[in-house]
């Protein structure tokens, strides 16, 4: 297994199914904060369900498809980031981040994002790293700012969640943009 320090008390390392209960830990502390921006943070409400959420990014992991990564401080899990999507054929992946309260504030987000990102370019050869949030969420769209993306698109009314339309944004980086 491997672990990237993002400082040096927190650490980026994956996040697989044997740490379901851990990960089931971390979501009840996280997710009155996730549920208003993060639909599959109420899919994960107890040992079988984290299980399956964990089993399902292992499973995509294996088809270069998705990844998750847990963001440990102090040796508890507080947050992670993944990808979403995952396309090596043709050169785009999506990343997703999450933290709960407590670890907010020391750029960890910011710090796991940009090692996925420069996985992606440098180590897979990506092309295209995009960020999709919705606009409400000003946490998200500054850490997109912060890696440099640049926001290309509002789609209204893209996604149903907690009974309303809600709106996308879409951030992107080129490989070429990387620095």
């Amino acid at each position: 297994m491997f672990s990237v320090d993002l400082t040096e008390s927190a650490q980026l390392r994956p996040l697989e199914p044997w740490q379901a209960e851990e990960f089931l830990a971390h979501m009840d502390r996280a997710r009155a904060t996730l549920d208003p921006w993060i639909p599959w943070a109420s899919v994960s409400t107890d040992l079988a369900s984290a299980t399956a959420t964990l089993q399902r990014y292992a499973d995509n992991a294996a088809k270069d498809r998705q990844r998750l990564f847990g963001i440990w401080l102090d040796g508890v899990l507080v947050g992670g980031t993944m990808f979403v999507a995952f396309d090596a054929k043709v050169g785009n992946c999506e990343l997703g981040v999450w933290l709960e309260p407590s670890a907010t504030g020391r750029g960890l987000v910011t710090r796991a994002a940009r090692v996925l990102i420069d996985w992606a370019f440098r180590t897979r050869g990506l092309h295209r790293a995009e960020w999709h949030c919705n606009p409400d969420n000003t946490n998200s769209s500054d850490v997109a700012r912060r890696l440099g993306m640049t926001r290309e698109a509002l789609l209204r009314e893209a996604y149903p969640w907690n009974g309303v339309r809600n709106d996308t944004e879409i951030w992107a980086v080129l490989a070429s943009e990387w620095k």
